[in-house]
């Protein structure tokens, strides 16, 4: 077994909650702000990366000075902007139109991995993107 799978295994069923609870938070009587929902749920998520850090013994300060942390911030205004229009539609829209949507990004993630990153394509993982693309489509009645 990989070990990345069970990291991705978790991160699928962790991620497939997101949505539904935030639906919930978000809409009806005594929602709550998008916005503040976004500083909230991801005062959480800084809380354990940092009690991930402390655990597992990992130095944080000395990477501050990686050529590499610029990658890290890029992707960091990116997550800040895709997370703050997904809570956003996420209190407009119906949950199973508009995580199929935000599901796209894994489509545009591996099309960027095949053309900007080197990493390999054949004609079966071209016939899963048109499946995906096709699955959104469907299930979002876009």
């Amino acid at each position: 077994m990989n070990t990345y799978l069970p990291y991705a295994l978790l991160a699928m069923g962790a991620y497939a909650l997101v949505s539904p609870l935030m639906r919930v938070a978000t809409t009806g009587p005594d929602a709550i702000p998008s916005d503040v929902a976004v500083v909230v749920s991801n005062s959480l998520l800084i809380c354990m990366a940092v009690g991930v850090l402390a655990y597992t013994g990992q130095g944080f300060t000395e990477h501050l000075a990686s050529p590499k942390i610029v990658h890290v911030l890029a992707a960091g205004v990116f997550l800040g902007i895709g997370i703050l229009a997904l809570y956003r539609s996420l209190a407009l829209g119906p949950v199973s139109v508009v995580t199929p949507i935000f599901a796209m990004f894994l489509v545009f993630s591996s099309v960027i991995g095949f053309l900007l990153l080197g990493e390999s394509f054949s004609a079966r993982k071209a016939l899963g993107i048109a499946f995906a693309v096709a699955s959104v489509y469907l299930v979002s009645g876009a």
